[in-house]
Formats: C-alpha cells, sequence, structure tokens
C-alpha cells in the first residue's frame, strides 16, 4: 500500500500567518500538519509513503529523513513547478506498485481509507475520487455524479456556488493514467486528466461525510490550530 502527498505548493494564501516553512509542514501545536497526514496513512497500513516535493523541500526532508514510524519515505523533488498531475507523474517514479492512493498535502480529510480501497476495486476504473458535501462550492468548483456513483459533470470555480459536492483531494488510481502524459512537463490533474478524460472513460467517486479542513487559507488554519490546542 503507497500512498504519495503533493506536498510541492508555495503555499501564497497562508504566508502571513507560515511563512518559513512549506505549507505541509505548517506547525499545529508542536506538530507539522504533515505529520497528521501520514498519522493517518500509517495507521490505515500504508508501508511507503511518497513526499511530492519542491517549494523548501529541505525542510520537509531535514524534519522526517528517510522514515516516519519506520515507515520509509521516498522524496520526488520537482525542480521546478510541475502542477498537480507533473508533481503525481514525477512522484510515480519513486512508487514500486501501479495501484496508489494520492492526497492534498495541504488538506485534512478524515477518511476510512479501506473505504477507498474497497471502492476503487469494485468498480471498472482507473480512477476513484472521495467528495465531500459543502455549503458552498465556489471555492473549490463541483463535482456530480450519476446513479451509478460515475462523475458525468465538473464546475468550475467561477460557475459554481451554493451545496453540493466538492474534490475532496484523496484518489486511488492506476499509474498508466498519468503516465499517458509526457514525463517532466507541467500540467494539471484535475484539468487535463480528470475533466479532459471523464466522459471517454468512467471515473467513479462517493461522498464521505468525514471531517474536512483545508488549511490553505489563513482563517482555516488557525482553526485547526484552535481544535488541536484542546
Amino acid at each position: 500500500m503507497e500512498a504519495i502527498i503533493l506536498a510541492g505548493g508555495f503555499g501564497t494564501r497562508l504566508r502571513s500567518v507560515v511563512s518559513d516553512v512549506p505549507k505541509p509542514m505548517a506547525p499545529i501545536g508542536q506538530r507539522p500538519f504533515l505529520e497528521l497526514l501520514m498519522d493517518r496513512l500509517i495507521d490505515a497500513g500504508f508501508d511507503h509513503l511518497v513526499l511530492s516535493t519542491g517549494y523548501l523541500h529541505e525542510k520537509i526532508e531535514e524534519h522526517f529523513g528517510n522514515a516516519y514510524r519506520n515507515v520509509p519515505i521516498s522524496y520526488a523533488v520537482e525542480h521546478e513547478p510541475l502542477g498537480t498531475g507533473g508533481g503525481i507523474r514525477n512522484a510515480m517514479t519513486q512508487c514500486h506498485g501501479d495501484e496508489v492512493v494520492v492526497l492534498n498535502g495541504d488538506t485534512l480529510f478524515k477518511v476510512d481509507y479501506s473505504n477507498l480501497l474497497n471502492f476503487f476495486h469494485s468498480h471498472p476504473t482507473r480512477l476513484s475520487v472521495i467528495l465531500r458535501q459543502v455549503d458552498d462550492t465556489s471555492r473549490y468548483g463541483s463535482v456530480q455524479t450519476d446513479c451509478c456513483d460515475r462523475i458525468v459533470r465538473f464546475a468550475e470555480k467561477a460557475t459554481s456556488h451554493g451545496f453540493g459536492s466538492i474534490n475532496g483531494g484523496i484518489y486511488m488510481m492506476h499509474r498508466s493514467l498519468v503516465d499517458e502524459m509526457p514525463a517532466g512537463m507541467p500540467f494539471s490533474f484535475e484539468r487535463d486528466i480528470m475533466q479532459a478524460k471523464y466522459m471517454e472513460e468512467p471515473f467513479y467517486a462517493y461522498i464521505s461525510g468525514d471531517y474536512f479542513l483545508d488549511i490553505g487559507v489563513p482563517d482555516d488554519y488557525l482553526k485547526l490550530c484552535r481544535e488541536y490546542q484542546h
């Protein structure tokens, strides 16, 4: 069981409160946010973690080294920004198997990973996505599925608003999905893979009501800090 954590973003919106470390290393109490994500993966049985890093990647490597809680860590460093898709493709070079879970390094979504694995293997697909219902989708854009859980529509941020389902930033996928794209070239996983291919081949998604918080903006980051003080 392998997981890729996308931890290479610049964290521009968060710099007013966190400026000296990459966004996934933002302190939550006495610990970096990234440890919260890795703890959940390890507790779920993952035995190899790949960190897709870029901005201030040395800070992450200095903190974790080659293992965390005796689970090996590999690093896939972006020396130039590759986007979410290019970052995943680059990180796949460090993975041993064909199936991998991918998650955003700035979002705490307390899902049951065994449900994701079971869902992925019960559908004829190269991609499964976990969605989260929110009161206002305008910050993220929305995703719609049909009665068989197949993704049938994406709405961009500019055209999405009100209650709906958003991409929760956790996927299970087959490596061939990104291996089809040129190596070393920047591209967006959301736009150039998900939105470009969902009408050609079946991608499936299900809604989870589990705890969800994206620390990409100061208010939500500070909210999580307050929660972990108690």
